[in-house]
């Protein structure tokens, strides 16, 4: 007698683990459904892209590697792992002061968010494709992507919201990529989700009581998913060596200082969050980027060089266009939020415009977690 999983963490299948947290939106919170809904630069968005391109990938090329990693995702290391044990410990949300509890929540419907959004990208291409590589890989990566966004709702739960996955997958808007824009935005979104948990992770391994949510326990698993991710896009895009080379990596650069960029304004939108995990969000952005910027080395051949005289300070400005534009916004003034677009853009600008770093791409491209 088969008995039917009844936690997320669980199940094999994505659609699986859709079909039983859509059960469960009864108690779904509106709110944290809405915020999960808007669409600014700041948000993850959802994407769609050339499914046949996609399924015409020949993977021939990089064989050997992906055999070993397709193995190490079929094993499934992490199944049942995301639910509640013993080691949750009781969460005094009433408790929590009320600018840690918004910027908590803030962090949890963002990251559910966008791991939901990778849910749906892989499950699509699971389900259109018939390259029997391609389909494989996206289902496996389904299945994580699944299992995250089920376990950051199970921990919004316990404060009163949850976001209705099931009402985004059929409502939210989705963007267009072309499919090697998909590579590297994702492999890029993977690798620093990967050198950002890592980092939370070992800060509190060292300091305990600074952990005050008991969801930071399972980061060392969940970024080895993230890291594994990151592995998977890195050998698509070694299937096509001109993706790397020529004119695209000025794509390669332009995608690089989007996401740094962006995660650096995001990050400086949460003071309290990252005052109560004791880190700096100047301190955390450079460990960051210096981790992700050394994994990538492993398929593109520039890294930034965030240690220019004109990085930081100009992070700083967009930093500061951004908060200057949301109050602008708020208030009404028209022509302070043109000021504070014009801002950011000048800053983005003299950022993208800083020369890059250099390197020779490895022969092996698979990397494992070493952080």
């Amino acid at each position: 007698m088969n008995v039917r999983p009844t936690h997320t963490a669980d199940i094999t299948d994505a659609e699986e683990s859709l079909k039983l947290q859509e059960s469960q939106s009864v108690i779904d919170s509106t709110s944290a459904t809405e915020v999960a809904m808007q669409n600014t630069l700041l948000t993850p968005r959802f994407y769609t892209t050339d499914f046949d391109e996609l399924d015409a990938i020949d993977v021939s090329g990089v064989r050997e590697e992906w055999d070993k990693l397709i193995a190490q995702m079929v094993s499934d290391p992490n199944k049942g792992h995301f639910k509640k044990n013993e080691d949750w410990d009781h969460v005094d949300w009433d408790g929590m002061e009320p600018q840690l509890k918004k910027e908590f929540i803030d962090f949890l419907i963002s990251s559910c968010t966008a791991e939901f959004s990778g849910c749906v990208l892989y499950k699509e291409m699971k389900r259109r494709g018939n390259n029997k590589d391609i389909t494989q890989l996206f289902q496996l990566m389904a299945r994580d992507e699944a299992r995250h966004a089920g376990f950051i709702n199970d921990a919004l739960r316990e404060a009163g919201v949850a976001v209705n996955l099931g009402f985004l997958t059929q409502k939210k808007k989705y963007t267009y990529f072309r499919p090697k824009f998909i590579y590297y935005a994702t492999y890029l979104s993977e690798k620093i989700g990967y050198a950002r948990y890592i980092t939370i992770f070992r800060h509190l391994q060292e300091n305990p009581q600074h952990r005050f949510h008991p969801i930071f326990k399972w980061f060392e698993e969940w970024c080895n998913d993230e890291f594994s991710h990151g592995e998977a896009f890195a050998l698509l895009m070694k299937t096509d060596p001109k993706l790397t080379k020529g004119m695209n990596v000025y794509w390669i650069k332009f995608f690089l200082t989007a996401v740094y960029s962006t995660m650096y304004v995001r990050d400086h939108q949460r003071p309290a969050f990252h005052k109560a995990l004791g880190v700096d969000p100047d301190w955390y952005a450079h460990e960051v980027f210096t981790k992700t910027s050394k994994l990538t080395e492993q398929i593109f051949p520039i890294t930034l060089d965030i240690d220019h005289p004109r990085w930081q300070p100009n992070l700083e400005k967009m930093q500061k266009a951004n908060a200057d534009l949301a109050e602008a916004a708020a208030e009404g003034r028209f022509f302070g939020k043109l000021g504070a677009q014009f801002r950011a853009v000048k800053a983005f600008i003299a950022l993208i415009t800083i020369p890059a770093k250099q390197h020779k791409v490895p022969a092996v491209t698979r990397l494992e977690p070493s952080y």
